[in-house]
């Protein structure tokens, strides 16, 4: 329960990120295709499924195959269990990922310190989370001091580094995941 392998594939958002990725209209995958434009839609949004014959000629139409479609694919869960005691256990600093898979949002788990050095842009946002400890954050030319409890937000395309001054300090940073397109819409063709 919760495991991905158990899950069926949705193919769909693996469909709409090649076709997006390769800045494609849907018209232009049907007519490369020979499927509707609402069949397209309809498997794009995960409400119908593709036959094999159907993904082939959608994979094609994007310059791929089915296999790599599937190999993209995300699983059809919509809960998944990541247990702590489930973790290595390593020492400080390590990060640990809080959401598995190919999904629209991201988490990890920080403990301990970092390279506080290095500074870090992401495209879309993210909201950083003190789970325990203390945390200093530059952003803006500005610095914010975090401690147990506190969330910093950041809108996507802002440098920003941080370093942990208390030891075995926690940071959940939870961010809209890079293959998301959410900072700014492109026109569509």
């Amino acid at each position: 329960m919760g495991d991905h392998k158990e899950q069926p594939l949705r193919v769909g958002a693996a469909v709409r990120r090649r076709r997006r990725a390769l800045d494609l209209t849907l018209a232009v995958v049907a007519q490369r295709s020979g499927l509707s434009v609402p069949f397209l839609s309809q498997i794009e949004n995960e409400r119908a499924r593709p036959s094999r014959s159907s993904l082939e000629k959608v994979a094609d139409a994007l310059r791929t195959t089915a296999v790599e479609l599937l190999a993209a694919a995300d699983p059809a869960c919509s809960v998944d269990v990541v247990r702590a005691e489930g973790a290595e256990q390593l020492p400080a600093p390590r990060v640990r990922s809080l959401v598995r898979g190919h999904h629209q949002m991201h988490a990890s788990e920080f403990t301990g310190d970092h390279d506080a050095g290095r500074e870090f842009q992401f495209r879309n946002d993210q909201l950083m989370y003190v789970a325990d400890g203390a945390v200093e954050i530059e952003a803006e030319g500005r610095a914010y001091r975090l401690g147990r409890g506190d969330t910093l937000y950041l809108t996507g395309g802002v440098r920003h580094r941080w370093r942990a001054t208390v030891a075995e300090t926690r940071l959940v940073v939870v961010a809209v995941a890079e293959h998301i397109e959410a900072v700014r819409d492109k026109p569509r063709r």
